[in-house]
């Protein structure tokens, strides 16, 4: 059964071709073939954590070549949880929020799912940079879909500053093969510890890397691209963005570190644990600043994405077992919260409240929409009962563990400034005056729409049921991902 690793890939991949010839002439099946494929590619996901579940990883090289040539592929527990994260999505937002379904921008959504999926199980670090390229294409076009001088800027924008990250990725990948002679990831771990930790060439390979993803990821100072990109987005798009582009960056980044360079690089090279440290700080710091001051919804909500992944550096650089499982659990968090919020911005950006002072009574208009964004706000804060709390208490708890005072109060100060943000635009939802006049009774979330609106409020209503089923299950989900966490450490 690990052929079906392979058919992750290929079936967005090869099914991207149909929207993109149906569409001209029958959108409708194109658009039906694009619903299909995506429900697939779900059940696919389903099967092979299923069977990772049953009998441990899967692992396949495709052609039967070595690994050391071929294109391996590998799924265990915490990428398992990572391909299922990217088809729930793909498919969860392509049927609750697509609103301007086209052939070729349905081609481009099964594009990004296949080279977001292909990043998730590949076990060759050069294929991992093809499929962040395939993914970011798509991810450059998607943003420009909404044909506006603004789009295209901000589209044009994310295509350079995302080829000058992965030029950095690619740069140590290079390094690595130098110095190894390998690219399969299993034969570098003990490759790059034989050359020596403490190598020039491992040492830069490693910081090409992250340098590389944490442009992925938007991390603080390279982060510019990402409000400006999400803003100029149609909502759909920035949905799917917002949800899984930094985040499979975030899982790539925690992968590399701890199953290619593994625990024992940091151990060996203190700089690069105190640079990850540093940065994560920095981001957590610039990411606040910057959100307080934002007043448009979007970007307010995509520089809180800049706060939340300098958590997860926070957590790669502790290198604990608990530090790693709160990385990974803040992954999963920040993307649900942050794909249902994008939804909600799409939905009330149609009764023209686009701005945190436009949000002022929508609650009375919007009351589904408004109570599922107040408890994705409350999982970014990272208050019970949600899972963004388990993502928080685990990061806080190894910061104590490992005796890093200065990491536990910037968690702490990072819940204070996240409640500064979010209460600010709950409070407008819920107490702030007018907004009745401008929403037709159709679009309200009782009314009789029944097109993306009706399928948007949906949408971010199992959204949010999702955060705090997560949130009261997270035991689950941290026993799910452990076992692997724990071979890394």
């Amino acid at each position: 059964m690990s052929d079906l690793l392979a058919l992750l890939v290929a079936l967005p991949l090869v099914g991207a071709l149909l929207p993109l010839v149906l569409g001209a002439r029958r959108p409708g099946l194109a658009r039906a073939t694009t619903a299909a494929l995506l429900l697939g590619q779900v059940a696919l996901a389903l099967v092979v954590a299923a069977l990772v579940a049953a009998g441990g990883p899967l692992s396949y090289v495709v052609g039967g070549l070595p690994a050391a040539v071929g294109i391996g592929l590998l799924v265990d527990r915490v990428s398992a949880a990572f391909v299922l994260l990217v088809a729930v999505a793909g498919a969860g937002l392509y049927l609750g929020a697509r609103a301007d379904a086209t052939g070729p921008g349905d081609s481009l959504w099964l594009l990004l799912v296949a080279g977001l999926t292909g990043v998730c199980v590949t076990a060759d670090v050069f294929n991992l940079y093809v499929f962040l390229e395939i993914s970011g294409l798509a991810a450059y076009a998607l943003v420009a879909t909404r044909r506006t001088g603004t789009a295209a800027l901000a589209a044009l924008q994310y295509l350079l500053v995302g080829t000058v990250g992965a030029t950095f990725y690619l740069l140590g990948v290079g390094y690595m093969y130098i110095a190894t002679g390998t690219l399969a990831m299993a034969e570098l771990r003990p490759a790059l510890a034989a050359v020596g930790y403490g190598s020039p060439l491992v040492v830069a390979a490693f910081a090409f890397v992250v340098v590389g993803l944490g442009v992925k990821l938007a991390l603080f100072p390279v982060h510019a691209w990402k409000p400006d990109a999400y803003a100029a987005a149609p909502a759909d798009v920035a949905a799917l963005l917002a949800a899984l582009g930094s985040t499979v960056a975030g899982y790539a980044l925690v992968r590399l570190t701890f199953d290619v360079f593994t625990v024992g690089f940091l151990a060996a090279v203190p700089a690069a644990r105190i640079g990850l440290l540093a940065a994560g700080v920095a981001g957590v710091a610039a990411g606040g600043y910057l959100t307080l001051l934002q007043s448009d919804v979007r970007r307010l909500f995509a520089y809180s994405s800049i706060l939340q992944f300098g958590l997860v550096l926070l957590g790669v650089g502790l290198a604990t077992a608990t530090a790693v499982l709160a990385a990974l659990v803040l992954l999963v968090a920040n993307a649900l919260a942050k794909g249902g919020l994008y939804v909600a911005t799409g939905t009330l950006a149609r009764d023209g409240a686009t701005t945190v002072a436009g949000y002022a009574g929508r609650a009375r208009d919007r009351p589904a929409v408004a109570a599922s964004v107040a408890v994705a706000l409350t999982s970014l804060v990272g208050l019970p009962p949600t899972v963004g709390f388990a993502g928080k208490w685990l990061l806080a708890l190894a910061a104590v563990e490992a005796g890093a005072w200065v990491v536990a109060s910037v968690v702490l100060a990072s819940t204070m400034v996240s409640l500064a943000y979010a209460g600010r635009v709950v409070e407008r939802l819920y107490l702030g005056e007018g907004g009745d006049a401008r929403v037709p009774p159709a679009a309200t979330d009782g009314g009789a729409d029944a097109g993306p609106g009706r399928r948007a409020v949906a949408t971010v209503a199992v959204v949010a049921v999702a955060l705090v089923a997560l949130g009261l299950g997270s035991t689950l989900l941290v026993d799910w991902l452990a076992p692997v966490v724990e071979v890394w450490i």
